[in-house]
């Protein structure tokens, strides 16, 4: 799968993730936080699953109608357990569910919503 990561998701992950073997951006490498508005256009552009903890990219597909390649929001997930949590949904959902879909973990409780709707 591809991915990009937002420098709040650590580079751990990103690092985790292309031992997996897959195909991972990091926003950091980049340089200046360029906005999430175009943080997620990137990852539209570049067809890339965008993995945050910023809960700002929720409103901008859900509010805002802002299209995406799937997005996963890791709000309230500890660094230390990203990688087991990513290793979850990486398990139990298709790469077809990831990217028409925006994942938001909470805790432990991993909540998949197609979107749009449809």
């Amino acid at each position: 799968m591809r991915f990009l990561i937002d420098r709040c998701a650590g580079r751990r992950l990103a690092e985790w993730l292309g031992a997996q073997g897959h195909d991972v951006s990091e926003a950091r490498q980049t340089g200046p936080d360029p906005g999430d508005a175009i943080l997620l256009g990137w990852a539209v552009a570049e067809n890339r699953i965008l993995m945050t903890i910023d809960t700002d990219f929720g409103a901008l597909v859900h509010l805002h109608g802002a299209p995406h390649a799937g997005l996963i929001r890791l709000p309230d997930v500890p660094p230390a357990a990203r990688i087991a949590l990513m290793r979850q949904i990486l398990q139990d959902h298709s790469e077809q569910d990831l990217t028409t879909s925006v994942v938001t973990v909470r805790g432990n409780k991993i909540r998949l919503s197609r979107w749009p709707p449809g």
